[in-house]
């Protein structure tokens, strides 16, 4: 059976579109019809319903795409524990983290382990911690950088980063000399917050919920100088971990009262082959990383 064919497959079955999946993978749309049509006549079986628009899969699909996802994530493993006979140093990492902690937490560990293994390539995938869960379990990434409160059963841990969320805002702020801020004053401001799926957002977009609040938001965006940049001229505040601001002149931090932890753990899928290029990496992320309590 072809595997690339199977694996054309699967994406189409995850993402649930021609075109998008195509996108996907790098190929014309009519390629990855043509593709599907010979897997078909493979496996002698009708796998697409190309009449009804609400159901992509026809029953035996379904059937297939389980089965071929295991396959294919078994495939895999074989050829990384085979490239690994060749030479120990060889490798590639899927590595997920969030933009905000790739910035400032990981340039120091991410030069002492290419420094240690030059060879060895790390792929960051810069995505929420919602988002990376998700590509974990789908097999996308060997490791990531995700929330360690709500575990999920397939997946392992290592708690990593265990710090308190903290309110961010000029210091000519209204509320810049308060001790501490609640939740529900921090609602009642502009704001200038992450895209949703980011726990820095989320935290307050629950609590918004909760209470049936209307969120006045100025900006959403992930790129962290230029939400500094925004709050230090006072278009909003935000939310964000205080090292963040340590060589801020012009915006302070408050801390929430009842306080608001932020606890990020290394996870990787359970099962899952780990490569020893990765397990290097886990080991030079919980020696290297600076002390977070």
């Amino acid at each position: 059976m072809n595997l690339k064919r199977l694996a054309y497959f699967c994406q189409l079955a995850l993402l649930g579109n021609f075109t998008r999946a195509a996108h996907k993978i790098g190929i014309a749309q009519p390629a990855l019809s043509i593709a599907i049509q010979k897997l078909e006549q493979e496996v002698g079986l009708k796998l697409i319903n190309r009449t009804d628009k609400n159901s992509l899969l026809t029953a035996e699909g379904e059937v297939l795409y389980k089965l071929a996802t295991q396959l294919l994530s078994q495939a895999k493993q074989v050829e990384l524990e085979l490239e690994e006979l060749k030479d120990l140093e060889r490798g590639t990492i899927r590595f997920g983290v969030s933009a905000m902690m790739g910035s400032y937490y990981f340039p120091k560990v991410l030069t002492a382990f290419k420094q240690q293994y030059p060879k060895i390539k790390i792929h960051l995938i810069d995505q929420g911690t919602a988002a990376l869960e998700k590509m974990l379990m789908n097999g996308e990434l060997d490791l990531a950088l995700i929330r360690g409160d709500l575990e999920n059963q397939q997946l392992r841990y290592t708690e990593l980063i265990d710090e308190e969320i903290v309110a961010a805002m000029a210091i000519s702020h209204p509320l810049a000399k308060e001790e501490t801020l609640s939740l529900a004053q921090f609602c009642q401001e502009p704001l200038v917050l992450f895209h949703q799926g980011y726990f820095l957002r989320e935290v307050v977009s629950h609590y918004a919920k909760a209470q049936n609040l209307s969120l006045d938001i100025r900006m959403e965006t992930n790129l962290i100088e230029l939400q500094k940049s925004l709050v230090r001229n006072e278009v909003g505040i935000t939310t964000c971990l205080s090292r963040i601001l340590q060589n801020e002149q012009q915006i302070t931090s408050i801390p929430f009262e009842p306080k608001l932890a932020f606890k990020l753990s290394l996870a990787w899928k359970k099962n899952h082959y780990l490569s020893k290029a990765s397990k290097a990496f886990m080991t030079c992320l919980t020696s290297t990383l600076d002390p977070i309590n």
